[in-house]
């Protein structure tokens, strides 16, 4: 069948499933209708609709629902730099979830989080590395967001002509990146450019490329209206701009934040009407029970209502939820294929291509265990489940920490001695003890150890949502960029020891480990890497593969050079805009081999409508087989104007020696900047394309030796794009 034939029978299909809804929802009372439109849906026997949880949750793993593969954190997989790979784990994901699904309905379990409707991804630009939900995303840049989104999403949901996997949701439409502790009630100032530049560019993706089902709106306001009522967002941009046709949901509880905290309405009544009068479907919560008063009052239609709920069953036929289930492809998938040996494997291979060398002084890395006796292995993280983790996370059948790790990789060869180190962020790890109360412990695996690895970061009870976190903080944000409690000491007490130190960082977002930097010969950052991350660290620090990732966000020196944290303003913030040298930049990463990339060629001189097509030569030029990305930066060589930003790139993995010619294609949108009317504009004139393994900045080219190839093409024509 061709594309435009399968096209056309998915819109026809689609148009069906919207004609059984609107006739199904015709049968219903108000009252009826209304509660179907809360996230626990209760049953309808006489229609014969069942119950519906709505909420369930799938970042990176089916969550909070039993057992089921716990894959790296969002921000671990952005680290992959690869598309193929996030739709991958988003499939397994979603069989993962039709498995459980099935066998849940067949013991009559309809609970929360037991559903087919997954609040995933979350697209939302880590904007600020205090930010406490930042290791949900995919980073700090616009164009990286837009095709890891497009594709979790492509994964999950499937790509049967007449039925969804499970359904995706894009969240946190829009705007919305801290601080926790105030975001029931704060409002979020933006530029039109900035919105349409910085905010927007993943959602619009993940709408109009990979036609997601859903989308939730934020809890806090964006200039001046709240999110989850916000005309601007949820009717000009997403429905009447990019031709939305799925669902929107609310945030837990955000309606009532309306008239509690907000203070844009007067009661619940009124805010029930202001969500759905601007296109709020569905509520996580309960307020919607009011909308029975807002019709009575005649603040809202109840064909308003109506529109509402058939977008709602329109998405549970896409599911299949009212067909025989023998037709429904996914409803034969079996229990037994959660947590099987193939998703074991997928899982190992996210985390390793997850992790980030950032340094690597004289080769220290990768370990030769025939040349060590003992080993020291140091920190509250080596031991730490909850940093394998992260958060919105299921329940894994085996974690393996990385002490673990690393004991079962070198068994009874080598001698490990452990230590806690210190507290997570206390100043103490026993309750009578006095502060600092391992640090002698410290110094005895240090003196026993012929190379010591300090394991070091935060985990999910340190950053994550306000009310999830149990940490100093309270709300899930971070105060500043510094390792917390006495990890530092801890640090420096082994680097003291005059051993050799690798320092392993598991964490979901930037530290400012400049110390590290200047002290310790070798640093890998592990993010939150998978249930399994343990034994993946190990195996990356004895070398049996070489690191790959990249960084999806920018590692800063210090907070103090960071604009106001409620400051939404993209001035100084992130790679695209700062202006000072990072500590280790956007798209940075190093190996144990070496890449060479040459023969960088343009198809064209001339911006044209197509675009400009791109294509390079990358050897492997060292003794190991090892993965690089590719990267495309455009720089518009015009006074005010962003620098060099990402715009292409792709995942290579080559044996010793081997070489293989790449691809990437700049479409015309790539060369486009907004201007302060939200259009994309072309300008006239010079662009600077750079092609490398990192972004075209002097720090980059310091850290990894190499400076990344430019080249320069021209648009004669200034036109929106």
């Amino acid at each position: 069948m061709s594309q435009m034939a399968e096209i056309t029978k998915k819109k026809s299909k689609i148009d069906e499933y919207k004609e059984r809804a609107k006739d199904l929802v015709s049968q219903m009372t108000l009252q009826e209708k209304v509660y179907q439109m809360l996230h626990s849906a209760p049953a309808i026997e006489r229609l014969g609709v069942k119950a519906y949880n709505w909420w369930n949750e799938g970042l990176h793993g089916v969550a909070r629902a039993g057992v089921a593969t716990v894959f790296p954190q969002a921000i671990g997989l952005a680290a992959t730099f690869n598309e193929d790979l996030l739709e991958e784990v988003a499939d397994a994901v979603s069989t993962e979830a039709r498995a459980k699904f099935n066998m849940q309905q067949e013991f009559g379990d309809t609970d929360i989080y037991k559903g087919l409707t997954f609040w995933a991804p979350n697209v939302n630009i880590f904007r600020d590395p205090r930010w406490g939900r930042g290791h949900e995303t995919y980073g700090e840049d616009p164009y990286l967001s837009s095709r890891l989104g497009v594709r979790y999403i492509q994964g999950l949901q499937g790509h049967d002509e007449e039925y969804m996997k499970v359904a995706a949701c894009a969240k946190h439409f829009a705007v919305h990146s801290g601080p926790e502790d105030i975001r029931h009630q704060f409002n979020a100032v933006v530029s039109t450019q900035d919105l349409y530049e910085t905010y927007l560019p993943a959602f619009r993706a993940c709408v109009q490329e990979a036609e997601v089902e859903a989308v939730m709106g934020a809890y806090n306001r964006t200039n001046d209206e709240p999110c989850c009522g916000s005309e601007l967002l949820l009717q000009k941009i997403l429905r009447r701009e990019w031709g939305f046709d799925g669902h929107v949901v609310s945030d837990c509880w955000a309606i009532r934040d309306f008239h509690e905290h907000h203070g844009v309405t007067s009661n619940a009544i009124e805010s029930v009407a202001l969500a759905v009068n601007h296109g709020c479907d569905l509520n996580c919560g309960n307020l919607f029970i009011y909308l029975l008063e807002a019709v009575k009052d005649g603040l809202v239609t109840e064909e308003t209502i109506d529109a509402a709920v058939i977008r709602l069953f329109t998405t549970r036929m896409k599911l299949g939820l009212f067909e025989d289930q023998k037709k429904v492809p996914y409803s034969s998938i079996p229990y037994t294929q959660v947590d099987t040996a193939d998703m074991k494997a997928l899982n190992r291979k996210a985390a390793k291509e997850s992790l980030v060398l950032l340094k690597n002084e004289n080769n220290l890395l990768p370990l030769n265990k025939s040349k060590l006796k003992t080993i020291g292995v140091i920190g509250p993280n080596a031991n730490n489940r909850r940093a394998l983790v992260g958060n919105y996370e299921g329940t894994a059948s085996r974690y393996i920490t990385v002490v673990e790790g690393i004991q079962d990789y070198v068994g009874e060869d080598v001698r490990v001695l452990y230590s806690e180190g210190c507290h997570l962020h206390l100043d103490k790890v026993s309750a009578l003890g006095i502060a600092n109360d391992r640090i002698a412990e410290v110094k005895g695996v240090c003196k026993e150890s012929d190379v010591v690895i300090v394991c070091l970061g935060l985990d999910a009870g340190l950053e994550g949502e306000e009310g999830d976190t149990g940490n100093q903080y309270a709300s899930g944000d971070k105060m500043d960029l510094r390792l917390p409690g006495n990890q530092h000491e801890v640090l420096k007490t082994a680097y003291e020891s005059g051993k050799p130190v690798v320092l392993v960082l598991l964490s979901g977002s930037a530290l400012a480990v400049t110390w590290a930097d200047e002290h310790v010969p070798a640093i890998l950052q592990g993010w939150y890497p998978g249930a399994q991350g343990g034994q993946v660290i190990a195996e990356a620090l004895f070398g049996e593969f070489s690191p790959e990732g990249k960084l999806p966000v920018t590692f800063y020196r210090t907070s103090e050079e960071l604009p106001e944290f409620t400051n939404y303003d993209m001035k100084d913030r992130t790679y695209r805009y700062m202006s000072q040298e990072a500590l280790y930049p956007f798209g940075y990463g190093l190996s144990y081999t070496d890449f060479n990339i040459s023969d960088v060629q343009v198809d064209t001189k001339q911006v044209t409508d197509a675009g400009v097509k791109v294509t390079a030569t990358v050897k492997n030029t060292g003794k190991l087989a090892g993965g690089e990305v590719i990267q495309a930066y455009v720089k518009a060589e015009r006074e005010g104007t962003p620098n060099a930003q990402l715009k292409s790139f792709k995942k290579v993995n080559l044996e010793p020696q081997e070489q293989v010619t790449i691809t990437l294609q700049l479409p015309i949108e790539a060369f486009g900047l907004y201007n302060e009317e939200g259009k994309r504009i072309v300008g006239k004139g010079a662009y600077t394309l750079h092609i490398g393994a990192a972004q075209p900045d002097s720090r980059s080219s310091a850290l990894t030796g190499k400076k990344s190839v430019e080249l320069s093409v021209v648009s004669e024509l200034e036109k929106e794009v």
